[in-house]
């Protein structure tokens, strides 16, 4: 069966900040889908909630599981639900990659951060045009458009942020054992606690790409794709290994009954 991708975007972009990846995997033949989360994209008009964000990537993951294995992908807030969300099923996905998440969001740095968009939600534009001079100095031409082509979720921010302190993401964390990476770029500011999710899931790939901020997936998209290519690679060999070993063992089951 074919393996499927599903991508969860961070705090207030949405689906299109994967246009770069879907692309990648259009190319190769390899189908995925990119949710809107609730108050994001398309449902902007939607209030956030952690049960209808972890409905959303539930919904997402049991469709595209019908038709092959599937790989997980979550950026930021998205990757936070999405450590919760694997940590927590019976039947996780096959293989999952947390980008830009490797922090607890509580306490002060959870606080100021908060304090931070609530000055800039009160700005002209909402301070849109401190985040578009960013963007347009840090992000390639291919995926600058992209990253905010499905509007900004100013509204759902800080309720989200809120939300996210009550996830238990060192028990989920502790869950999880189906191949996993966590990408970060180096000048991230979500790396605060990338030693403890490294410890919690020490099965787990750290790859750390240089001279990158928070936004890898979009600043430096090839990389990001080539990691892709490396779980779904890992996904492969892994389900021909299970393919040997039960040929084995039903040549193992033939033996016996004949014997």
């Amino acid at each position: 069966m074919t393996a499927q991708v599903v991508f969860v975007h961070g705090i207030r972009t949405s689906a299109t900040m994967w246009r770069s990846q879907q692309a990648h995997l259009d190319e190769l033949g390899i189908p995925s889908i990119a949710v809107d989360l609730p108050g994001h994209g398309r449902r902007i008009a939607e209030t956030f909630t952690l049960d209808g964000a972890f409905e959303t990537i539930d919904e997402a993951v049991r469709d595209a599981a019908t038709r092959g294995p599937v790989l997980l992908v979550g950026h930021s807030m998205g990757g936070l639900l999405s450590i919760e969300y694997v940590g927590r099923r019976e039947r996780p996905p096959v293989a999952f990659i947390a980008a830009s998440c490797t922090a607890i969001p509580r306490g002060l740095g959870l606080a100021t951060y908060r304090t931070l968009a609530g000055g800039l939600n009160r700005l002209p534009r909402r301070g849109q045009y401190f985040a578009d001079l960013v963007l347009d100095r840090t992000l390639p031409v291919e995926t600058r458009l992209d990253f905010g082509a499905g509007g900004y979720a100013y509204d759902a921010q800080d309720i989200a942020l809120r939300s996210l302190s009550v996830l238990n993401l060192v028990e989920a964390l502790r869950n999880i054992e189906v191949p996993m990476w966590f990408v970060n770029g180096q000048w991230d500011q979500l790396r605060v606690n990338e030693r403890l999710f490294t410890t919690l899931a020490p099965h787990a790939e750290l790859i750390v790409v240089p001279r990158t901020s928070h936004l890898v997936t979009a600043m430096r998209p090839r990389v990001f794709n080539a990691v892709i290519d490396l779980a779904l690679a890992t996904m492969d060999t892994a389900d021909a290994e299970r393919s040997d070993a039960e040929r084995s063992d039903d040549a193992d089951e033939d033996i016996t009954t004949s014997g």
